[in-house]
């Protein structure tokens, strides 16, 4: 068992409520401190609301300052109420503003507030934000409803901790943005050992610095492996026996894949055959794929091998559920705010740098949740779960990027005359607009409003789809990129690449009416 497993955890609500911005007076803001850093944060945010928080309460480790007010502002209470006063007051955002607080005391609080649906800034960084720097990361110096277009809801029930608690759970590609996120929300939990693999050590040192205040890199909770090396997960599995999976290793950037299709194939379909082997062998109660919109009717190298992931998750369920060793399932959704290498953070950097913004089409859409968001469906979908479904999360409507183009611009105060957007057209098996479902699937309803699942008929799984998939992998060891896109041509009929956009000739400056 991990020695951090239940370090330092206050004891967290699990019931998420939604949240309803008042984008007029910005997000609804605790303070953590009543001390001189935390009175000053609280009436400069009063005194200035462009920095788009509102103080609506705060706490302090001095039981005796309770119901007193700093300019107007209340404090609610004791920093051990965190959670219960987040959720009761229908807090945001959290801001730590007590100097010193011992790191103990910042991962306790900052895994309270996670339990609750809270975002976390301290001071520091806080204070940066209001110099007005664009950090694409910093999601909530921004209204993310304005960017998505509708109301972002995190509600994930109780249940879900009867699934996570006391038990072990593994996540792979712990170090990426959905990766870390899972094992945020994870942690909250209260799982009996929390295993964090990755293949990329520095990815891993910094998440246990983020979850726990230090990376001493001493304990078993990190594992370094590679999910192509079958007989390394095999390995993994025997001694730490997981008893839930959350799969979110693998390769998402489409143009990459494109010209590399080897390197999907060993990622994104062999790397999740060996772990779905690796979970059968040894009784994995509980196995979640992490999967993506780009799978349904793929037409990327980067959909078709996440389809392919999904049909062996699939094809596993069935014998799972047979032998009634455990239940494997696969939730698909779309992109999110906030990810490394994200349109946002792409965006920050194109505005940091006085470029012009770089868009593939004028027309081209997406689908678009925050980290938070979909990582609280995947563990609801995950508890869900019986075998072989693929879950799709509701992500409203779909936007233009041009629209959250301009979006982005108006919330970090950019002019107008400052903003030039150039059209690159389409790039090879990208799609104009993204589809969550497939033409042949059926969208089903779930007993979650924003959760729907797909449940695939027997012909949906090919019926040699092990012999086509050695086939496949032979090729993808071989690196023979044309014998790879044959093969997964003939493993997924409906697999296509799409005929490229035409660019516009001349480049887009802002429109009028900014």
């Amino acid at each position: 068992m991990s020695p951090h497993s239940n370090a330092a955890r206050l004891d967290p609500f699990t019931v998420r409520v939604p949240r309803q911005v008042d984008s007029s007076t910005g997000l609804r803001t605790l303070v953590i401190g009543a001390g001189a850093a935390g009175s000053a944060l609280v009436r400069d945010l009063d005194r200035t609301p462009e920095f788009g928080l509102t103080p609506v309460g705060v706490l302090d480790d001095d039981p005796a300052k309770a119901g007193t007010e700093i300019d107007g502002v209340p404090v609610l209470g004791t920093l051990a109420e965190l959670t219960e006063l987040a959720v009761k007051h229908r807090a945001q955002v959290v801001v730590l503003a007590i100097p010193g607080l011992p790191h103990r005391m910042v991962r306790a609080l900052a895994t309270a507030a996670a339990a609750a649906g809270v975002a976390v800034r301290y001071l520091p960084s806080f204070l940066a934000a209001l110099r007005r720097e664009v950090v694409g990361s910093d999601l909530r110096s921004l209204d993310v409803n304005k960017l998505i277009g509708r109301a972002e809801v995190h509600v994930v029930s109780p249940d879900v901790r009867a699934v996570i608690e006391g038990r072990r759970v593994l996540v792979t590609g712990a170090g990426g943005s959905i990766g870390s996120e899972l094992c945020r929300q994870v942690n909250a939990f209260g799982p009996a050992a929390l295993y964090m693999l990755d293949h990329d050590e520095s990815n891993l040192h910094r998440l246990q610095l983020e979850i726990w205040g230090e990376a001493l890199l001493t304990d078993e909770s990190l594992v370094i492996a590679d999910i192509r090396d079958r007989r390394r997960i095999q390995q993994i599995f025997r001694d730490l026996k997981p008893e839930v999976v959350f799969h979110a290793a693998a390769h998402k950037h489409l143009p990459l894949l494109e010209r590399h299709p080897s390197e999907a194939v060993k990622s994104n379909v062999l790397g999740t055959d060996n772990l779905v082997e690796a979970a059968l062998a040894t009784g994995v109660e509980r196995f979640v794929l992490i999967s993506t919109d780009k799978a349904a009717d793929p037409t990327s190298v980067l959909g078709a091998s996440k389809r392919l992931a999904e049909l062996i998750v699939q094809a596993n369920a069935r014998d799972a559920r047979n032998l009634g060793t455990g239940v494997f399932t696969a939730v698909r959704f779309g992109n999110v705010l906030g990810s490394r290498g994200s349109l946002l953070s792409v965006l920050a950097e194109q505005f940091r740098s006085g470029g012009p913004v770089t868009v593939t089409h004028p027309d081209v859409t997406r689908f678009f949740m925050t980290i938070e968001e979909a990582v609280g469906l995947v563990l609801e979908a995950g508890r869900m779960a019986e075998g072989g479904e693929v879950f799709v999360l509701d992500m409203g409507e779909p936007v233009r990027i041009v629209d959250l183009v301009h979006n982005f611009a108006r919330q970090v105060q950019m002019e107008a005359e400052e903003v030039e957007i150039r059209y690159t057209g389409l790039r090879a098996g990208e799609k104009l607009n993204e589809a969550l479902f497939s033409e042949r699937e059926e969208r089903l309803p779930t007993v979650h409003s924003r959760i729907y699942a797909t449940v695939a008929e027997h012909s949906a799984v090919p019926e040699d789809l092990a012999g086509g998939l050695t086939g496949l992998y032979e090729a993808a060891a071989d690196n023979s990129d044309l014998q790879v896109r044959a093969l997964l041509a003939e493993l997924l009929p409906g697999y296509r690449t799409p005929e490229a956009a035409p660019v516009p000739a001349l480049s887009a400056p802002y429109p009028d009416g900014f």
